[in-house]
């Protein structure tokens, strides 16, 4: 088949069965490789959301601007999606995160603007709000706030799952969670095929959702300094707080023993699907997240200590 737009390309992406770990036998942890959407991660999807839905709806057309605050990944999918319609696009970026990421927004000609590391995505967030007053036929997604974001993962990314899984349910569903949107989208739909179906949040050291104190941390992609609007947490069994150290020496090792270039929020959730799997009956399936790839962090020192 032949494509002759990149958004075609966004889904469908692998499931892969981790092995190499000690995973109870008869047991699996299965990861949805979301490095192989087009733009290099799972934003993909929500950045076609974005920006097709308001468009489809006359919100939006070929000659507005897309501000939006981000880490990275959901600047590059919305950058992609953005592209098909001539749309230019502005992304405020608090200054900690990954340059490759950056680098990557610009190169699909995206305006970066920075913010203060002390201030966090929250000010991020106040910044994009002002720079839309200023800036005519400008459009603010804003992913914390809207709620297409967890619609975009249930109406994709969830049933692809089931379809992975041959029509079958995992025992339990891990993510970790930055907006919040990826968990919210497919807990909802996996809980209303079964509510037996254990739903769980992984986040780092220094985020809120399990009780903690906001604070600083070096797993990217996730991590919440507020709890957004669309995210219920009736959907929400368990939270499982993972270190920095946890994250990145799972990184290391799924490349080690599977190959899996992936970054360190795909080290937290898999380190806690392995809390996860140890603690459920035997033979059973606990589906992750793989969010992005470690390309995009290589100036963080992603594999530091891997020698």
């Amino acid at each position: 088949m032949i494509y002759d737009s990149i958004t075609e390309l966004i889904g469908k992406t692998p499931m892969f069965e981790v092995k190499g770990f000690d995973i109870p036998q008869g047991s699996k942890v299965l990861a949805k490789l979301e490095m192989f959407n087009p733009g290099g991660s799972i934003k993909d999807r929500l950045g076609k959301k974005l920006i097709e839905e308001p468009f489809k709806k006359g919100i939006i057309n070929h000659k507005t601007t897309i501000i939006e605050p981000t880490a990275g990944n959901t600047g590059i999918g919305l950058a992609l999606s953005a592209l098909n319609y001539g749309m230019t696009t502005i992304f405020v970026v608090p200054e900690k995160f990954s340059l490759e990421k950056q680098q990557l927004m610009k190169a699909l000609g995206a305006e970066i603007m920075h913010t203060s590391t002390n201030k966090g995505m929250k000010g991020a967030i106040e910044k994009a709000k002002e720079l839309k007053k200023t800036i005519p036929n400008s459009y603010l997604p804003l992913q914390f706030e809207n709620e297409m974001n967890p619609r975009a993962y249930y109406e994709t990314l969830a049933p692809e799952i089931i379809a992975d899984l041959e029509n079958h349910y995992p025992t339990a569903f891990i993510a970790g969670a930055g907006s919040g949107g990826t968990f919210s989208g497919v807990a909802q739909y996996l809980k209303e095929l079964n509510e037996n179906i254990r739903t769980t949040v992984v986040e780092p050291e220094g985020s809120i959702l399990g009780g903690g104190m906001p604070g600083t941390h070096e797993t990217e992609g996730i991590g919440m300094e507020f709890i957004p609007e669309f995210l219920n947490l009736k959907w929400v069994d368990q939270v499982y707080t993972i270190t920095d150290e946890e994250a990145f020496y799972y990184t290391r090792e799924l490349a080690k023993r599977n190959g899996l270039f992936v970054g360190s929020s795909s080290g937290a959730a898999f380190a806690g699907a392995l809390r996860e799997i140890r603690n459920l009956p035997e033979n059973s399936t606990v589906v992750t997240i793989f969010p992005d790839s470690s390309e995009r962090y290589l100036s963080k020192n992603i594999y530091k200590g891997a020698e």
